[in-house]
């Protein structure tokens, strides 16, 4: 039997990004967990409304999500925790500007550079829904099918319930190959 243990947001762990905006014509650095998927060509960042990087994300209409690795833990675990309005994040990464003007970063080796085509208000959250514009990749990350190799990779996620950071894990199998296995 299972136990009702309310309305818990319970689809964690995701993959942990660094978002970079530009604001007040510098580049901001925020760490964010709450993303998703809602289409082939678009996702979903979700920000607490008080961030300072809100701010420049919805003047310019622009931004980058930056796969965090366990190498970028600390500066990212950094941007995460201080607030661009009281300190200047720009130099926390090297980065170069995308054709929309987005800071990518160059730690990251994957960058979705994004263009916000809505914003979804919910209490205390501002969830910009984003066509992806341009993917940029590290080869190391890539298969020999140019496709994004996640056991290269490696990205670090984060698990809501417990606020931790996990690695993914083993490979069960390729996708629908458990199907032949049911039996009606």
């Amino acid at each position: 039997m299972k136990k009702d243990i309310g309305s818990v947001l319970a689809l964690y762990p995701t993959p942990l990004v660094v978002v970079g905006a530009m604001v007040d014509g510098k580049a901001n650095w925020l760490l964010a967990g709450h993303v998703g998927i809602i289409g082939h060509d678009r996702v979903m960042v979700s920000l607490a409304k008080p961030h300072y990087t809100n701010k420049g994300v919805k003047e310019n209409k622009v931004l980058s999500m930056n796969i965090v690795t366990e190498e970028m833990l600390p500066a990212a675990s950094y941007v995460g925790k201080v607030s661009g309005a009281k300190e200047d994040k720009a130099g926390v990464f090297e980065y170069t500007t995308g054709e929309s003007g987005a800071p990518l970063l160059t730690a990251s080796p994957l960058t979705m550079e994004c263009s916000v085509v809505d914003i979804y208000e919910t209490d205390g959250f501002e969830s910009f829904i984003l066509k992806i514009d341009h993917t940029f990749a590290e080869e190391s990350v890539l298969n020999d099918k140019g496709k994004v190799d996640y056991h290269s990779l490696k990205p670090v996620l984060f698990e809501m319930p417990t606020y931790e950071y996990v690695k993914t894990g083993e490979v069960l199998g390729k996708c629908l190959s458990f199907a032949d296995q049911y039996k009606k």
